[in-house]
């Protein structure tokens, strides 16, 4: 692991257990949306990981959730969610992580994601494999979707944008053996390249959302798109990764949905 990957790690660990040793905590919490939210601890956990970049690669570009873009004309940028899964934070359900990518001239060459609860850590380097604490991982080999595990989230404009996912949700439900909503898009694409779900999609999705994962998933034998199959990059309105083997027909059905048909009750 070059010296980024090894720092990048150190880093996710050290917010990692901020944000758990405050979990428990009542947490000051400001709306930035109808329901979407941020908490003293993704400012707290995003400050330091700002620090921490800035003090061991100065020049370097970073991206992150909460704070400006600094866009310092380096070929290196760091993309970061200091706490990816603040609402189950707040609420005290442990589905949350930390996820740090790190881009070269476009492309993603490191990735961590740090569940600090289940105290996990996923590692990747572009062509150097994906890693869950030092073990290397694989996606799974499951072939067909009727006995497949997927994973999949919503926007937070679901309340007014029929573009919700409702109704790919609704189809792909009939169609899988299960569907996992657990408010994190870092930990879904983390447990895609384990072999833990089969597949993922979601819309509207943002660059610190997926960054990490995109290069887990890519590392461990899987596959992204966007959900027509097309090919996906951080400013891609959706996104759907997989195993690979099931890729196609997730594509079949979710192409086969007209997205104005989602509509609230």
């Amino acid at each position: 692991m070059p010296e980024q990957g090894d720092f990048a790690i150190s880093i996710a660990r050290i917010a990692g257990s901020l944000l758990r040793d405050r979990f428990k905590e009542k947490h000051q919490i400001d709306y930035k949306g109808e329901i979407d939210i941020v908490t003293e601890a993704d400012r707290m956990s995003e400050e330091m990981l700002i620090a921490e970049i800035n003090r061991k690669f100065p020049d370097h570009n970073i991206l992150s959730e909460e704070a400006v873009e600094m866009d310092r004309g380096s070929r290196y940028r760091w993309i970061i969610d200091p706490l990816d899964g603040t609402t189950n934070y707040a609420h005290g359900f442990p589905m949350f992580c930390v996820s740090i990518a790190l881009e070269k001239d476009g492309q993603i060459i490191t990735g961590v994601i740090y569940s600090p609860v289940s105290d996990e850590l996923f590692v990747a380097g572009k062509g150097k494999g994906a890693f869950l604490d030092g073990s290397r991982i694989l996606v799974s080999g499951t072939t067909e979707i009727s006995k497949s595990l997927l994973a999949t989230g919503f926007p937070y404009d679901i309340r007014r944008d029929p573009n919700n996912n409702i109704n790919y949700f609704s189809e792909m439900a009939l169609r899988a053996q299960a569907i996992r909503r657990a408010g994190s898009a870092a930990l879904d694409l983390a447990y895609t390249a384990a072999g833990c779900f089969d597949g993922f999609w979601e819309l509207k999705l943002r660059p610190w959302d997926t960054a990490a994962g995109w290069l887990l998933v890519s590392e461990a034998g899987g596959v992204i798109t966007d959900i027509s199959g097309g090919s996906y990059g951080l400013d891609s309105p959706s996104m759907l990764a997989s195993n690979g083997k099931i890729h196609d027909d997730m594509i079949r059905i979710l192409d086969s949905i007209n997205p104005a048909d989602s509509r609230l009750p």
